[in-house]
């Protein structure tokens, strides 16, 4: 869901027109449910058709770089002791040995040990803003996405704010998406007070970007 603040777009749609970019509109909900303006996007962002080869590579590469790497195992030449031979080559009887690091023995190094290494994969910048562009299209289709003027919460309390977005048709996993402002910060954490008990029930996350008056 995308919390927009509507301002004059003619300017920004004549440019669109002008280059050839046809225009998409799109519904925006109000608090109370209702819906009585339009905001106009633009096709090539939000009507593109869904690639999903390319989603799921950078899909993929988001969830290896979360992972930390940290494992790390001792090989034979890493564990501490075994530098003399446990017993002659010959004449013992047993399995001729030459140190008790061996893997095969009990307190020796493994064969074959984790080592501390980097998950991450690149992703070219095109590639990643392709792939935004084909999940917002494809939201937009299955009808999953909400475009809100403001979004408001007159106390900082899970339930006004399990209100809301019941009044607004949402359910399940929510993901909010915030443009706002300096003076909008107290409202912000208003709103992700109200929201992180939510967790269970609904996950809410947000992307704040910051614009200057």
């Amino acid at each position: 869901m995308l919390s927009y603040g509507l301002r004059s777009k003619d300017r920004r749609l004549k440019q669109l027109k002008t280059k050839g970019h046809w225009v998409v509109e799109l519904s925006v909900v109000k608090l109370d449910g209702t819906t009585d303006q339009q905001l106009a996007v633009s096709e090539d962002v939000f009507a593109t058709a869904f690639r999903e080869p390319l989603v799921h590579q950078v899909v993929v590469a988001y969830m290896s770089g979360t992972r930390s790497g940290t494992s790390s195992q001792k090989n034979r030449s890493d564990v501490s002791g075994g530098g003399s031979k446990p017993w002659r080559q010959k004449g013992t009887g047993r399995a001729r040995a030459g140190t008790i690091r061996s893997p095969i023995w009990r307190g020796g190094g493994r064969a074959f040990p984790a080592t501390a290494r980097s998950y991450s994969q690149k992703v070219n910048r095109k590639m990643y803003r392709a792939a935004l562009r084909s999940i917002l299209s494809e939201l937009i289709r299955q009808e999953r996405l909400r475009v809100c003027d403001e979004i408001q919460v007159s106390q900082p309390k899970t339930k006004v704010m399990t209100d809301v977005l019941a009044k607004l048709g949402l359910s399940g996993r929510v993901l909010l998406v915030l443009l706002i402002t300096i003076r909008m910060c107290l409202s912000l954490l208003e709103i992700y007070q109200a929201s992180r008990l939510l967790r269970q029930r609904r996950s809410i996350l947000s992307a704040w970007s910051a614009t200057r008056q």
